[in-house]
């Protein structure tokens, strides 16, 4: 009975097998999902906490190095005062930039920006998960990578019952995930975005009786252990 118990944990701990072939992308109405993707955007907008560098070339006293986007979303420059880059992309920066600097008598101003930390991306990772906490990640990081961060999922975790809350223009959102389906790649692996919470469920059960009912041959419920 010890070998048969040891042999069925073993067994139970390998976990959903992959399928093989592309993974399903498609987000489940059913779950809520609409709002979720599995496809990383292409282009990179600035948000309040990023912390950007601007290189005006040959110009180190207009130039500004590892400042944060404000909570307004605006970034202070020298000479030229603040810019609202909220929602910008690097290159609408410089731009945005360039052009101030004509009007304030810099002549053929040449500009760089860059993201130097992703201030704006943090995650909260709740529930059955061995370290929950708030995490930084880099953009396109998923579901899969925010449980990662949070060093996996407890034993006793609910596979089915993850949660994704997301704040949308229509309000606080959220969608289900089968975290056995997203490993083994029949369900969509959401890319994140910033302040997405994720809370994994915990089954009822104990510990014991999980363990008991996934190990023991159907039999043994109907007899004397």
């Amino acid at each position: 009975m010890v070998s048969l118990l040891a042999l069925g944990i073993a067994g139970c701990s390998s976990g959903p097998s992959a399928r093989v072939g592309l993974v399903d992308q498609t987000p489940s109405a059913a779950l809520g999902q609409q709002d979720y993707s599995g496809v990383e955007s292409s282009t990179y907008t600035l948000r309040p906490s990023d912390v950007v560098s601007v290189t005006v070339f040959l110009e180190p006293d207009l130039s500004i190095a590892s400042v944060p986007v404000g909570a307004d979303g605006n970034l202070s420059m020298p000479l030229i005062g603040a810019i609202r880059v909220d929602g910008m992309t690097t290159r609408d920066l410089e731009k945005a930039v360039a052009e101030r600097l004509v009007k304030a008598d810099i002549r053929e101003p040449r500009v760089s920006a860059n993201v130097m930390q992703f201030g704006s991306h943090l995650v909260t990772v709740e529930g059955s998960v061995e370290k929950p906490g708030m995490y930084p990640f880099k953009p396109g990081t998923r579901l899969s990578g925010a449980i990662a961060l949070a060093a996996g999922l407890k034993r006793e975790a609910k596979l089915g019952e993850v949660a994704v809350f997301r704040q949308t223009g229509a309000g606080m959102a959220v969608a289900k995930f089968d975290y056995g389906a997203v490993r083994s790649g029949t369900m969509l692996d959401p890319v994140l975005l910033p302040s997405d919470r994720i809370v994994v469920g915990t089954s009822g059960l104990s510990l014991f009786w999980q363990d008991l009912l996934k190990t023991l041959p159907a039999f043994a419920l109907f007899t004397n252990l």
